[in-house]
């Protein structure tokens, strides 16, 4: 199969698969779009808004299109770390004979939805970081493996409500995609009234299993990148940094620290799936502008100037958008 069919055969599984989530979900077309990029990118995704939005129907919808183990976390303030990830428990067989066995917690699946997670405190919080990253769980005294795939689709209300914890930097930096839920036009609030106040509840089919999803993933790592679009990946990062050359003035003003190398990861994977969809095997500048608010916005520390003054990490990475590459 040549470059350009494996592209279109990507294209054909994403939109099939955008069109099963699209027959539940009402409207979010680009919160959908950007959920599907880091699912086949493998990157874990942080979904913001607030309550009622369709957060956590959109990550059971795609379980249930992707055939895929689900399991669900509601974190709350008094939730504990092994309440996640699992714990030992004393074992008696036929002889009497005691013995401590490991009871897997719910992060050992496919798809964890951690619901409202900056609702529990930092310490639980931070129990994912291990597996988010290293795609293993240090427990029980064993480190274990999580299954293949594994995906973390967390959801937090906005920060100014009562009664949440911000989520510390060091997590943040894990997620592929940072996306906000908007709330629904008027059109949209008839169509979801329509469809969740009768008898029918709309399902979605099962588009793809877990057999198909790593020579897509294979495909994806494999489009080729030229050197002057990588560095315009490059430049896009290091202007969000107020102490670089390339930074620029809001980031100097009101950043105190920039993306990580993470952020130059995620732009050039998701870069790399628009560029499929686009029917492309080569990645453009404007697939990197493309992905750079949902793979950076999480990734800026304001300083206390920009916190005071309410200036936001997507207005800052709007300006770095505009300005040409150096």
């Amino acid at each position: 199969m040549n470059e350009s069919s494996r592209a279109a055969e990507f294209r054909e599984k994403f939109e099939t698969l955008r069109a099963a989530l699209a027959s539940v979900i009402v409207g979010q077309r680009e919160v959908i779009e950007g959920v599907l990029a880091a699912f086949f990118a493998g990157g874990h995704v942080l979904l913001e808004g607030a309550p009622g939005l369709g957060k956590t129907v959109l990550v059971r919808t795609l379980a249930e299109a992707v055939d895929l183990q689900f399991s669900r976390v509601q974190f709350t303030p008094d939730l504990m770390p092994a309440d996640i990830l699992g714990t030992s428990i004393i074992r008696e067989d036929e002889d009497g004979r005691r013995r401590f066995e490991f009871q897997p917690g719910p992060v050992f699946t496919n798809l964890l939805l951690a619901d409202e997670i900056n609702r529990a405190t930092p310490k639980t919080q931070s129990a994912l970081l291990e597996a988010m990253q290293e795609r293993q769980v240090t427990a029980g005294g064993a480190t274990r493996a999580m299954p293949d795939p594994f995906l973390v689709l967390a959801t937090q209300n906005p920060l100014e409500m009562e009664g949440t914890y911000p989520l510390p930097e060091a997590q943040l930096d894990r997620f592929f995609f940072k996306l906000t839920v908007q709330y629904p036009s008027a059109e949209e609030l008839h169509a979801i009234v329509e469809r969740t106040t009768t008898s029918a509840t709309p399902q979605a089919a099962r588009v793809l299993d877990a057999t198909q999803l790593p020579p897509l993933r294979a495909l994806v790592r494999e489009v080729p990148l030229a050197r002057e679009v990588q560095d315009r990946a490059v430049q896009l990062v290091l202007a969000t940094h107020p102490e670089s050359a390339n930074a620029t003035p809001l980031a100097k003003k009101y950043v105190r620290y920039g993306a990580s190398p993470r952020g130059v990861q995620s732009l050039i994977l998701a870069g790399k799936i628009f560029a499929l969809l686009d029917g492309r095997y080569h990645v453009a500048k404007a697939d990197l502008e493309r992905a750079a608010l949902p793979a950076l916005r999480h990734r800026l520390i304001l300083n206390f100037e920009g916190e005071a003054e309410g200036v936001t990490a997507d207005q800052i990475l709007r300006e770095a958008v505009g300005s040409p590459g150096q």
